[in-house]
Formats: structure tokens, C-alpha cells, sequence
């Protein structure tokens, strides 16, 4: 397959459904993806989606994962930890707080942070996803920080112009703001205008 894999992290910060949605886009669509998630972001899973382990998230996202690869965070040797390997880009969702201190001011503890850092030298597209509100300064100036390096910050922060009828509405909307960015052809909402 020539389509360069989509990095896809999912940190602690609340909003799993976003992050297991994303993936289940991604892997039904067969785009290639290198999958990490953090002891946080596992912790995030079972408690607000049930998802204890790589089995039950494969389930939960339709359970076809031919394109999909897991990397263990604790492995900062890993792929994704390298320049050399190619990637389309980074996805951080949802991202935590504590995941955009540690990208703004580049100490890269685990393999999700050295992957964004590699992501920003390259010149590579890097996404974060936040829930976090309300956003402190601190907050603040370290998705400034993310900004000026090169990331784009993509709240989840859902419009309401579609008419969501369900939580599901709600999490596509953001999800397929994510994938405009990634430059996906996959149509999850209605766009503005009828579209």
C-alpha cells in the first residue's frame, strides 16, 4: 500500500468516544494507521467506553484492523519515534493537557510525545484534540507554544448547525473535522450549506 500511515494517539483527557470513533473511521476505510495510546488513555477507555484492551477496542471499532498497527507508548525506539519513517501525520485524541506541556516544551517522555516532536521537526502535520475547559493560562500559552511550533489545535468543540440528534451526531462532527484536516475524503456530517 503506497498511503503513508496516520499516526493516532489517544492521551488521558476526557472524550475516548472521539478517539475510538476516529479509529473506526480510519480502520473501516483501510487507512494505513500506527496506533499508540497511553496508560491514561487506557485508563480513559474503560472508564468512559468499557474498553479494557486491544481485543475490545478492535471490536468496538468494527473489528477490522488489517491497516492498523499498535505501538507500545513505553517503546520510545518505536517507529513512529523516527524521522526516517514516513508518516501523513499526527493525531492526539483526545489530548491531554499534559500531553501538549510536554510537545510544547519538547521533553518527549513517552513514545506518543517523541512521535509528536518528530512529527513537528519534520514539518508534518500534527493535530491536537483537547477537551480540557475551561483552559487556564498555562493551558493557554502551551497551545500557543504547540501553535508557533507548527501543530494545529482542533478543540472538540461540536457545532450545532447539523442538528445532532444523538451523542454519536455530536462526535462525528469533530471527527470529520479531523479528517478534513488529514485530507480523508469521508463524509460522517452534513456540511454548512446543505452539502
Amino acid at each position: 500500500m503506497s498511503r503513508l500511515p496516520v499516526i493516532l494517539a489517544i492521551t488521558g483527557a476526557s472524550g475516548a468516544p472521539y478517539g475510538v470513533r476516529l479509529l473506526e473511521v480510519l480502520a473501516t476505510h483501510s487507512v494505513p494507521t500506527w496506533l499508540l495510546i497511553s496508560s491514561h488513555g487506557w485508563r480513559l477507555l474503560a472508564e468512559e467506553c468499557g474498553i479494557t484492551d486491544d481485543k475490545q477496542l478492535k471490536k468496538a471499532t468494527g473489528g477490522e484492523w488489517a491497516t492498523v498497527r499498535v505501538f507500545d507508548d513505553t517503546d520510545r525506539g518505536a517507529e513512529p519515534a523516527s524521522g526516517s519513517a514516513r508518516t501523513a501525520g499526527m493525531v492526539i485524541c483526545p489530548c491531554s493537557m499534559g500531553t501538549v506541556a510536554a510537545i510544547a516544551h519538547g521533553t518527549s517522555r513517552s513514545l506518543i510525545e517523541r512521535a509528536a516532536d518528530v512529527v513537528l521537526k519534520e514539518r508534518r502535520k500534527l493535530i491536537l484534540v483537547p477537551r480540557e475547559t475551561p483552559l487556564s493560562l498555562v493551558h493557554l500559552r502551551n497551545l500557543t507554544l504547540a501553535t508557533e511550533a507548527g501543530a494545529l489545535v482542533l478543540p472538540a468543540a461540536p457545532g450545532f448547525y447539523h442538528k445532532p440528534q444523538q451523542v454519536r451526531d455530536l462526535v462525528d462532527f469533530v471527527v470529520q473535522r479531523i479528517l478534513d484536516q488529514l485530507e480523508i475524503d469521508v463524509r460522517l456530517v452534513k456540511r454548512w450549506g446543505g452539502e
